[in-house]
């Protein structure tokens, strides 16, 4: 048989042969390197047979930045963890160990609880089993076989596994541990130069909080120790940058077990949050987008026409009232809202396109496992709108709100990439509705230029979309924005337009969130800012601080003088030293210290950061101004 290589030759092998063969056909070096084969798109294990016919391209440790090959080294490194656990632990419970975006981690129920002082135990025996050299061999059996040996073994979490495994059931071996596995894995265990025990947590077995909970240890691995290394450096900015605790330093919000995922918003955490409605506020009015209000509660007949009830009922928040009403909801999205708003009453096709934007407070049943701070609440404000279009607005529509998406992440500093989620396999409509919501999202993005990556089968059950993507100052991806395309739910719902022919119409209605939660959006600016916001959405810009008590009264005077910005004036009985570094703690832009020595020609201005100098006000005025405003 012939498969086809990357520079579009084609290498002839015997029938039957694997990606290891390939590998060694092409030169022993490649062979002793291989990691991993691309076939047809697919990562597909170096002792699976081939497709006769179908491109392959072998990755190899050369490969260590590439997404594929880091997951097959964090995968075989998830088996070694459980191996040297399962041998530190007798009676131990083995469940799953995955690879993560920037790890992996393997869960399981111990004897007796461990903790994160346990953790260079483990890593130490790992090491000893990369030093002695595991290779992993792999075999299919039958589903009797599996869930026989895994009886026998007592690993209950396996036998579940088996009885809803699908296709071949594969096992892999390394060293005296066996695992129920699809791959792929790695040869042996030469290409692990770095790994790294990272981190303790609880996780309910198959995320059901009914179930049993078990202790998942994460990890990390790498293909060189430099790389590690860098990794773990990022780690150690991205704690000190962590939202939730420069939310508490900076006096900004809390959460409490009063209303778990619902945050407390303090004082100074509302200046940003109104800064930021502000700003959704004014660009919307600039695109002709207009405010609407509708209402928190509605009967779950809503829902079934909308189709929430069918898609999104278990994450949904219900309420019964007294009597005989009916059982109602809390909304977790506006657009079953908006299209009451639009059906109120009859509309002419010179309305359209009619963009209706509402900045509504949501709810959303999140499980309390999955719940982190800002980045996954329960209580979710989004920077909702729904656009209802013609057919032939759609194009220009979705253009609009790539551009003004563009824009707002500009504002932030923040890198914008896409992805195109499609059908899934439960949805709403029909085959040619989707192809042509699909066509016109893909028709967006190639005219904007935007990278983006096809999702299939991510869609929401109304419709595709786009989800944008945000790339923070530590190189984080962020899922923030989301345009979708829907004909169902104007449908559904009953909705049409009176068109230029004097006969109904269907409408389209694009949903769109550019911000997304301005929850998640304030605890990733927090992170990406390390808390230092620039001056415009800074909660206090300005702090003056009077070196004793007779200049308390000059500082006031200053205070009202600079007053169309955010100052205050700090008359604690502390140091003056102490009262600059609590600024610095609090990441104020510009602090003033104001003595003897100070007045309006000459004021003593240190900038965050502990740039000093000495500006007269209408210098600082004008200094200030370019930087206060968007």
């Amino acid at each position: 048989m012939k498969v086809v290589l990357p520079d579009n030759s084609e290498l002839e092998l015997p029938d039957g042969a694997t990606g290891l063969d390939a590998a060694r056909a092409i030169g022993p070096k490649l062979a002793d390197d291989a990691v991993l084969v691309r076939s047809n798109g697919r990562v597909q294990d170096l002792r699976l047979p081939l497709e006769a016919g179908r491109p392959i391209q072998i990755l190899t440790t050369r490969d260590k930045d590439d997404p594929d090959a880091l997951a097959v080294l964090r995968h075989s490194s998830a088996h070694l963890l459980a191996e040297a656990v399962r041998r530190l632990y007798p009676g131990v419970k083995v469940a799953i160990g995955p690879a993560i975006e920037n790890g992996f981690y393997y869960d399981f129920e111990f004897p007796e609880p461990i903790g994160e002082e346990d953790l260079p135990r483990i890593e130490e025996e790992i090491r000893r089993e990369l030093k002695d050299g595991r290779e992993w061999t792999r075999e299919e059996v039958s589903a009797d076989e599996a869930r026989k040996r895994f009886e026998a073994e007592g690993e209950p979490y396996k036998v579940e596994l088996v009885g809803t495994a699908e296709g071949p059931i594969s096992f892999y071996t390394q060293g005296d541990f066996t695992d129920l596995c699809r791959g792929p894995h790695l040869q042996n265990s030469k290409p692990i130069k770095a790994i790294k025990l990272t981190s303790l947590a609880g996780a309910y077995w198959r995320g059901d909080e009914k179930n049993t909970q078990l202790t998942r240890i994460y990890g990390t691995a790498f293909y060189s120790q430099a790389d590690l290394d860098a990794y773990l450096e990022r780690l150690e900015e991205a704690r000190r940058r962590d939202h939730r605790k420069l939310g508490q330093q900076l006096d900004l919000f809390h959460l409490a077990e009063n209303s778990p995922g619902s945050p407390f918003w303090h004082p100074k955490g509302m200046v940003i949050w109104n800064e930021l409605e502000d700003l959704r506020r004014r660009e919307n009015a600039k695109r002709g987008y207009v405010e609407v209000k509708t209402p928190l509660l509605y009967d779950v007949d809503t829902y079934i026409t909308s189709g929430h009830y069918e898609n999104y009922e278990e994450n949904m928040f219900f309420v019964k009232g007294h009597g005989d009403e009916k059982l109602m909801a809390l909304k977790p999205m506006n657009c079953p809202g908006h299209m009451l708003l639009f059906g109120s009453r009859r509309r002419s096709y010179r309305e359209l396109p009619l963009r209706y934007a509402e900045s509504s407070t949501l709810h959303r049943d999140e499980r309390g496992g999955t719940l982190h701070g800002l980045l996954r609440v329960r209580h979710v404000t989004q920077d909702d709108a729904h656009v209802f279009v013609m057919e032939e607005q759609i194009q220009e529509e979705i253009h609009g709100m790539v551009e003004y998406a563009r824009y707002l992440y500009d504002l932030f500093g923040l890198t914008a990439h896409a992805e195109l989620s499609t059908r899934p396999d439960k949805r709403l409509g029909t085959d040619e509705q989707w192809d042509r919501a699909e066509a016109a999202l893909e028709a967006a993005l190639k005219r904007h230029e935007i990278d983006y990556v096809v999702s299939p089968g991510e869609g929401t059950f109304y419709g595709p979309k786009i989800d944008l993507h945000m790339m923070d100052s530590l190189g984080r991806s962020w899922q923030m924005g989301t345009i979708q395309l829907d004909y169902q739910m104007p449908t559904r719902f009953g909705l049409t337009f009176s068109g230029a022919d004097n006969s109904d119409h269907d409408p389209v209605v694009i949903h769109r969130a550019l911000l997304g939660s301005l929850e998640r959006f304030t605890g990733i600016l927090i992170e990406h800012y390390a808390g230092a916001f620039p001056f415009w959405l800074a909660p206090v810009q300005i702090r003056i601080i009077p070196v004793g008590e007779d200049h308390r009264e000059a500082a006031r005077t200053l205070k009202e003088k600079l007053g169309d910005h955010r100052v205050e004036v700090d008359e604690r009985d502390e140091t003056v030293g102490k009262r600059i570094r609590d600024a610095e703690v609090e990441k104020i832009p510009y602090v003033i210290v104001y003595g003897d020595k100070e007045s309006d020609e000459a004021l003593a201005v240190r900038k965050r950061g502990g740039e000093q100098s000495t500006l007269s006000l209408d210098r600082l005025r004008v200094e200030i101004s370019e930087v206060a405003t968007l």
